[in-house]
């Protein structure tokens, strides 16, 4: 696969140098910030091709095009801005890397929110933090509670979804904003359905109570 070096744009997905480390990393915010119109299908899959081939300015449309909502994804999963856009990076280097095996089984947004689902648990065990690791007992769910957000009245649901504790924030965002299953969402996390059924109607009590207030 084709070396991505696109100057002031992504970094270099097979320099050695740590990608959270290079100052020529652009932040996500900003190199989404200038936009891009909106690409037909066959567009889009004239630009996968071409960067599957190596083309590095269809790279660039296809990060422009779906960037904002993968840093949506991440952003909702960690609560963390900063952390979120180390992740876009990761995530559009990872896909860089593995575009040539892409095989247009699903559409390609889709293919790339897994990818980033996949970047963000994995990075969450590379960090060890197995402490707060989803439950799947039932009984332990309140073992985490919710941090406090005093947002006023206006509390909106993003803000909510921030405060949620980061097991039932993940499997929210998973299930409900996403789409995947009980059965999906127990696989990525190695919990049963059952766990994340739970995790799930935890998180939506806590959501209701929130926007409540």
């Amino acid at each position: 696969m084709h070396t991505l070096a696109v100057t002031g744009f992504l970094p270099d997905p097979l320099a050695p140098t740590d990608l959270r480390a290079r100052p020529q990393a652009v932040p996500v915010a900003s190199a989404l910030a200038a936009g891009a119109a909106l690409e037909t299908p066959d567009e889009e899959r004239a630009d996968i091709a071409a960067a599957a081939a190596g083309d590095r300015r269809a790279f660039e449309r296809l990060y422009r095009r779906h960037g904002q909502r993968i840093f949506a994804l991440c952003l909702r999963m960690t609560a963390d801005r900063q952390l979120a856009e180390e992740l876009v990076q990761d995530v559009f280097v990872r896909a860089w890397q593995k575009l040539d095996g892409f095989r247009g089984d699903a559409a390609f947004g889709t293919w790339l929110h897994r990818v980033a689902v996949n970047i963000v648990l994995s990075r969450r065990k590379q960090d060890g933090v197995q402490r707060d690791r989803t439950t799947d007992d039932d009984t332990t769910l309140d073992a985490a509670p919710a941090r406090s957000v005093s947002v006023g009245d206006r509390l909106d649901l993003e803000a909510a979804i921030a405060a949620l504790p980061q097991g039932a924030r993940r499997i929210f965002v998973l299930h409900d904003v996403e789409g995947y299953t009980h059965e999906e969402i127990g696989d990525l996390l190695g919990i049963t359905s059952g766990g994340s059924k739970a995790q799930l109607h935890r998180a939506r009590l806590l959501l209701r109570e929130a926007l409540s207030r």
